[in-house]
C-alpha cells in the first residue's frame, strides 16, 4: 500500500491504529495487531573507535570509505573491509566481500605463501575398525542457550548412556570450542572409542570440525555421526521444552543406531594442476584472472570477442565519477603484460572434461581456427550479460529513442550535441518486471540517476524527467538520488497498467503519462527518450551444458548456496562471478571476481585434498546398462564403459545419491549412506514411537 504514515497510536481494542494518507490524498485510519518497523543500519561507536585506531577513513555515515574499482580496500594499504562495515548489504554479498577481502590479503602475502607452514603430523589410522565391536561416545551440546534454554541437556545425556553400545556420554557448553575438542581427543584415547556421536547444531557447518578431531586420534573421519538437535529441534520447538527434549532423545537414539553401522572409508590424494581457466574477458573476468595471477598461479583467459572489456567498453564513468575507460585500459594492459596470464581472444570453449583439480578444456580460436587443449585445476565463469534490445516505446537504433548504454556512448562521442538538448525523458523498467521477465534488473535506477546528473552537468537548464515504477537506488546510492532531486531532476511514477506513451514529433518526441502527484494526464515534448533497458543473460546454454552447471529460467548461472557458497557452483573446482550470475554494479562485479579468485586460489594452494569417501559405486555383476543412472545424474558422471556396464568416476561423483535411488536393479550403492545405515534410523525411530 503506497502511503505516508502519519501516526501510530494505541487503539481501543488493545491493538494499534495507523493513520496514513493514500496516494490520492485521502486520510485513512486502520487498526492492526502488530506493527513491524523496517529500520536502517548504522555503525556502532565501538566500530568507529576501531577504525580510528586502524587509521581507516569513514564516510559521513561512518561506514568505511572504499573505491569502486578496489571495493574491499580501505584508505590504509593492507587493511581491508567487507560486509556491513562498508555499508548496508544482504548476507550473500557480505559473504562474497569476505572472500574478496581474503583474496586481496592473499595477493599481499603471495610471496610468503608456505614459508611459515607447520605440517600437522596425524597419527596412523587405526586398522580393522570396520569389524570391531562399536564403542560409541556421545557428546551433547548446550550451544550456549541455543539448545540448553529449550532442551533438557542433562536428561538427554542420561538417556544416551542407556543406549546400546554407548560406553561414554558427556555434555558441554560449546562442543565446537577448541577446549572441548581437546577434551574429546583425550576421552577418545582414554575410553578407546571407535565411533563418535555429537548432538549439537548443523553438520553443514560443523561436521568437518569434528571429523578433524577424529583424524587427530587415528580414527577414520567417517566413523562420526551428528544429531542436529538445534536447527531441527530447539529452534523449531521453543515453546514446548518437554516435547523438544523427547525429540532430542529420538534424534540421539537414531544417530547412535546409525553410528554402530558406520564403516571406515578410503580417500585418495588428489593431484592438482595449478592453473586456472577464466571464461569471459569483461571486467569480472579480467579481475579474476589478474587476482589469480597475483597469487602466482598461471591463468588462461578465454574471450569470444575480439576486444576485451565486455559491457564496460560502453560505459564512460561510474555514478561516483570514476573513469571506467581508463581503468579498463589499465586492466587490459596489465593482463597483457603479465607473464602468468595467457589471453585468448576470438576463442570459445568447445570441449570440457575431467574433475576438480584435473580439468581438460578444448578451446577453438577463431571461427574455424586451431583447437588448443588446456589442462587446468579450476574454472571461473565470467561470461557477463547484455543489455535488452527494446521493442517498446518506438525504440529504433540510431534514433532519439535510445537505451541508457547508448546514451553513455553518445555523451562520449557527441557531447556537444547532447548539451544542446532542452528536455529529456527517461523511462524505467523497460523489458523487466513484466510477464516475460518478472525480475528487477537492479542497476537501471542508478544508471538513470547517473546520466541525469551528467546531463545536468552538461546543461543545468535541461529538463530531465525520470518516469519510473519504483526507484531502487539501494544502499549508499540513495545520496545520488537526493542530489538529482536537489538539481531539479523530476521523478514521476507510473503504474504497470498505465505506462507512458511515446510518439515522434518532428525532430523530437512527445511523451504522454499520468502524473501520480497531480493525478492528471500530462503530454510533453522533448528532444530524446532514454530507456532503462533490462539486463539479460548472455547466451550460455552450450557452455552450461559443457560444464554441467545450472542456470535459472532467465539464463543466469546459479550458485551452490546463496548464503554459504555465493561464488561456487555445486560442482567442485568451478566458480562464478560478475553479471553471468545476475545484474551487478561494476564494484559488485569486481568484488565477486576477487571472491571467485579467492576460492579458486585457495583450492589450487591446498595440496592435501583427497577424492573418494562419500561416492557411489556400481556392482557390475547386476548392472543391465539400462542408462537410468546416466540420464538421472545431475552432474553427468555415470557412463557405460567398454564392458557394457555403468561406471562412476569417484573423482567426479558428488555423493548426491540420485543414481542410487533411481537404479531399478539396486546395483548402485552410496558409501556412508548404505541402505542399512539409513533404514536403521527409521526403524529405531519407530521403535520409540511404538
Amino acid at each position: 500500500m503506497r502511503s505516508r504514515i502519519h501516526t501510530i497510536e494505541p487503539a481501543d481494542n488493545g491493538g494499534l491504529a495507523i493513520t496514513h494518507v493514500t496516494e490520492d490524498g485521502t486520510i485513512r485510519e486502520e487498526q492492526f495487531d502488530l506493527v513491524v518497523l523496517s529500520v536502517g543500519m548504522e555503525v556502532s561507536k565501538a566500530t568507529v573507535e576501531m577504525a580510528e585506531r586502524l587509521g581507516v577513513a569513514l564516510n559521513h555515515y561512518r561506514f568505511a570509505v572504499t573505491d569502486g574499482f578496489t571495493p574491499v580496500s580501505t584508505s590504509r594499504p593492507g587493511v581491508y573491509a567487507c560486509g556491513l562495515f562498508q555499508g548496508p548489504k544482504d548476507i550473500p554479498f557480505s559473504v562474497t566481500e569476505a572472500s574478496a577481502a581474503a583474496c586481496a590479503s592473499a595477493v599481499d602475502l603471495a610471496g610468503a605463501r608456505g614459508t611459515r607452514v607447520q605440517v600437522r603430523q596425524l597419527p596412523p589410522e587405526q586398522p580393522d575398525l570396520a569389524e570391531a565391536a562399536p564403542r560409541i561416545g556421545v557428546f551433547v551440546c548446550n550451544c550456549g542457550i541455543n539448545i540448553g534454554s529449550v532442551v533438557n541437556v542433562g536428561e538427554v545425556r542420561a538417556y544416551a548412556a542407556t543406549l546400546p553400545q554407548v560406553v561414554f556420554v558427556d555434555d558441554n557448553l560449546f562442543t565446537c570450542s577448541q577446549d572441548t575438542q581437546e577434551k574429546i581427543r583425550q576421552i577418545i584415547s582414554e575410553q578407546k572409542l571407535n565411533r563418535v556421536v555429537v548432538a549439537a547444531c548443523s553438520p553443514r557447518t560443523h561436521e568437518q570440525l569434528f571429523q578433524d578431531t577424529l583424524k587427530a586420534c587415528g580414527l577414520n573421519k567417517y566413523l562420526f555421526e551428528m544429531a542436529n538437535i538445534r536447527d531441527q529441534d530447539s529452534w523449531v520447538h521453543q515453546k514446548d521444552p518437554v516435547k523438544a527434549t523427547e525429540k532430542a532423545k529420538d534424534l540421539v537414539r537414531m544417530a547412535v543406531a546409525r553410528a554402530a553401522l558406520l564403516k571406515p572409508l578410503v580417500e585418495r590424494p588428489l593431484e592438482i594442476k595449478q592453473r586456472g581457466l577464466v571464461i569471459g574477458g569483461g571486467l569480472a573476468g579480467l579481475n579474476a584472472a589478474l587476482s589469480l595471477a597475483r597469487q602466482d598461479f598461471e591463468t588462461v583467459l578465454v574471450e569470444q570477442e575480439k576486444e576485451l572489456g565486455g559491457v564496460a567498453r560502453r560505459i564512460n564513468q561510474t555514478i561516483e565519477g570514476l573513469d571506467v575507460q581508463q581503468y579498463l585500459k589499465d586492466l587490459v594492459e596489465e593482463a597483457r603484460n603479465d607473464r602468468r596470464i595467457e589471453l585468448l581472444t576470438e576463442a570459445k570453449v568447445v570441449g570440457f572434461s575431467g574433475y576438480k583439480g584435473n580439468f581438460v578444456s578444448q578451446v577453438q580460436i577463431g571461427a574455424n581456427g586451431e583447437r588448443r587443449q588446456i589442462d587446468h585445476g579450476v574454472v571461473i565463469v565470467a561470461t557477463g550479460a547484455r543489455e535488452y534490445q527494446p521493442k517498446e516505446f518506438g525504440y529504433a537504433a540510431g534514433s532519439n529513442i535510445m537505451t541508457q548504454l547508448e546514451l553513455d556512448e553518445l555523451i562520449r562521442d557527441r557531447e556537444s550535441t547532447v548539451a544542446q538538448w532542452k528536455r529529456v525523458f527517461m523511462i524505467q523498467c523497460v523489458g523487466s518486471r513484466n510477464d516475460e521477465n518478472p525480475n528487477c534488473s537492479r542497476i537501471c535506477c542508478q544508471g538513470a540517476v547517473k546520466h541525469a546528473l551528467e546531463l545536468k552537468d552538461l546543461n543545468p537548464d535541461m529538463d530531465v524527467i525520470i518516469l519510473y515504477r519504483d526507484m531502487r537506488t539501494y544502499g549508499l546510492l540513495e545520496d545520488f538520488y537526493t542530489e538529482a532531486r536537489g538539481k531539479g531532476v523530476l521523478f514521476s511514477r507510473f503504474s504497470r497498467n498505465e505506462p507512458p506513451e511515446v510518439t515522434a514529433a518532428g525532430d523530437g518526441v512527445e511523451v504522454s503519462f499520468v502524473d501520480h502527484v497531480l493525478q492528471r494526464p500530462m503530454k510533453m515534448k522533448g528532444d530524446a527518450v532514454i530507456l532503462g533497458a533490462a539486463t539479460v543473460a548472455a547466451d550460455t546454454q552450450e557452455l552450461a551444458t559443457l560444464l554441467k552447471v545450472p542456470r535459472n529460467e532467465d539464463g543466469f548461472f546459479i550458485e551452490a548456496h546463496a548464503k554459504l557458497r555465493p561464488v561456487d557452483f555445486s560442482s567442485e573446482g568451478i566458480y562464478l562471478c560478475g553479471m553471468a550470475h545476475g545484474p551487478k554494479l561494476i564494484s559488485e562485479s569486481i568484488a565477486q571476481a576477487l571472491a571467485a579468485a579467492s576460492r579458486a586460489g585457495s583450492f589450487l594452494a591446498a595440496t592435501d585434498q583427497t577424492i573418494g569417501g562419500v561416492v557411489a559405486h556400481v556392482d557390475p555383476t547386476h548392472c543391465a546398462a539400462c542408462l537410468v543412472c546416466v540420464m538421472s545424474c545431475p552432474y553427468g558422471v555415470p557412463r557405460i564403459n567398454e564392458d557394457n556396464v555403468s561406471e562412476i568416476n569417484e573423482a567426479l561423483c558428488q555423493g548426491c545419491g540420485v543414481c542410487v535411488s533411481e537404479c531399478p536393479a539396486g546395483t548402485i550403492h552410496l558409501a556412508h549412506y548404505e541402505d542399512d545405515q539409513i533404514m536403521i534410523k527409521v526403524e529405531t525411530l519407530l521403535e520409540g514411537v511404538m
